[in-house]
């Protein structure tokens, strides 16, 4: 497995978010980048750990240059339960079927466990990726270098 680079064309996709309403790629893109979380199960420790800090610092992830979307493979009602639980008022995308094809595109797919391991792309306007960050499973992300990669946007 090969996770997409930096100077790389985002893979498209289209996904259901939480409340069932198709989102894509290039919607995502057109005003703002875009920060794609993908994480492993909803409702697990290290995952919940990760969005909550997104969400206890929303403005450094949502703001007039960037959003921030999660990603997992889990069942749309699964993600808007957790959402519900945890407070979470930005986009998770199911990636439940076909099962993990967008974690497979980025290149974060783990297929002998059937999640996506914690992947972070930060994509531009023109759908280009300007920032990765790829954990391996069990270790939690720390984004460093996001906040510049955000600072040098256009």
């Amino acid at each position: 497995m090969s996770a997409k680079q930096v100077g790389e064309q985002a893979p498209a996709f289209t996904a259901k978010d939480q409340f069932g309403q198709e989102v894509t790629l290039t919607g995502l893109t057109g005003d703002k980048a875009t920060l794609l979380v993908f994480y492993p199960f909803a409702f697990s420790g290290i995952c919940t750990g990760e969005l909550c800090s997104i969400r206890d610092d929303i403005s450094r992830f949502v703001n007039d240059k960037v959003q921030v979307v999660g990603v997992s493979c889990d069942p749309m009602f699964t993600q808007r339960a957790w959402a519900e639980d945890q407070g979470y008022d930005f986009p998770l995308l199911s990636d439940f079927w076909p099962h993990g094809s967008i974690a497979k595109d980025y290149g974060v797919f783990n297929e002998d466990a059937g999640m996506a391991i914690r992947g972070t792309f930060l994509v531009d306007t023109t759908g280009k990726i300007v920032w990765t960050q790829v954990n391996a499973p069990g270790e939690a992300r720390d984004f460093a270098g996001y906040d510049d990669a955000v600072s040098a946007l256009g």
